[in-house]
């Protein structure tokens, strides 16, 4: 498969990590672009490289056109409560423009109404969320992205074979659409799927999900993964046995593409967490102007294998510095 150009727009700011004010305890992280507008940028957490580099294009976004942007996140994407306190606490800053990527959109709908009500843009990234008002969608085509990494795994094995899903939080809709893509594309080409359990997104939850699973299903050949960190738990387990099962993972994370050069994970469906981040402070200023954006821009996907991941990770190392 012929993987999609990677656009660079700017250069990655490094990470900063602070305690957040307001009682809130969680990642925050400032950059300033010297203007006079500010755009808050409130994520599922800082603690995993995905959203570091979604971090780092919004700060790239930022200092490209002059924007203070205020990055936080809770410490996991499970702290659903914790992102709403720190939605309400970045709103009370009264920002030009909140940009948001729901853990669980149902909950923190409430607050991003009253933004709206407030006149406060509201952009949304990585994972939508049903409310009136919100300014756009920013993200990967999450059913799709399941569709195509199930499809990779399937062209990696034999009709028949036994499969096993990893999903991240349940209600996360990002991972949930990942895994329903997935499960679709495997049925459809004809593999078994043993078990479809969650891992909340983490890497030691997943490798003790991955070595139940082999407990009773050690002829298990093949797994996809929501999450580039699920991915590389689950590996954990499958090489502890020895066992011969293809990976695939979901993001493009740089450890991802390190395992996948290295012969560990077969293959990983990457977003462009970079360009949400980027994409979400640009279409915050130009709401902030009143200039018109759209209400869905894709973000793109792109399909990494042993073939291409020296490109992405050469991609992904300019963007970490």
């Amino acid at each position: 498969m012929i993987s999609k150009k990677f656009k660079l727009f700017g250069a990655a700011v490094a990470v900063s990590c602070m305690a957040l004010t307001a009682g809130c305890s969680g990642d925050k992280a400032n950059g300033s672009g010297g203007g006079d507008e500010n755009v808050s940028v409130v994520l599922k957490t800082l603690s995993s490289p995905y959203w570091k580099y979604v971090e780092a294009g919004a700060k790239a976004a930022g200092k490209k056109h002059g924007v203070n942007v205020n990055v936080v996140g809770p410490n996991a994407e499970s702290e659903v409560m914790q992102q709403v306190n720190m939605i309400e606490d970045q709103l009370s800053q009264s920002p030009g423009a909140i940009v948001v990527a729901p853990s669980q959109p149902e909950t923190v709908a409430p607050s991003l109404e009253s933004a709206v009500k407030s006149k406060v843009p509201v952009l949304l990234i990585d994972s939508n969320a049903d409310f009136k008002g919100k300014t756009t969608f920013i993200g990967t085509e999450n059913f799709t992205a399941g569709q195509e990494g199930g499809k990779l795994l399937a062209s990696m094995l034999k009709k028949g074979d036994k499969v096993v899903l990893i999903q991240g939080a349940l209600g996360n809709p990002a991972t949930d659409e990942r895994i329903k893509g997935a499960e679709e594309a495997l049925k459809k080409a004809g593999m078994e799927v043993v078990s479809k359990q969650p891992a909340d997104s983490d890497k030691t939850k997943a490798m003790s999900v991955m070595e139940n699973i082999l407990e009773k299903n050690e002829d298990v050949k093949g797994v996809f993964s929501a999450n580039d960190d699920m991915a590389l738990g689950a590996l954990r387990a499958v090489k502890a046995k020895n066992l011969d099962v293809k990976i695939i993972g979901t993001d493009g994370t740089e450890e991802a593409v390190k395992s996948i050069l290295d012969g560990g994970l077969a293959g990983t469906i990457a977003q462009s967490p970079y360009n949400m981040g980027y994409k979400g402070v640009e279409n915050a200023l130009k709401a902030i102007k009143g200039k018109k954006v759209k209400n869905r821009i894709d973000s793109g996907i792109d399909i990494i294998t042993k073939e291409n991941a020296e490109e992405k990770l050469e991609f992904l190392k300019k963007i970490s510095k």
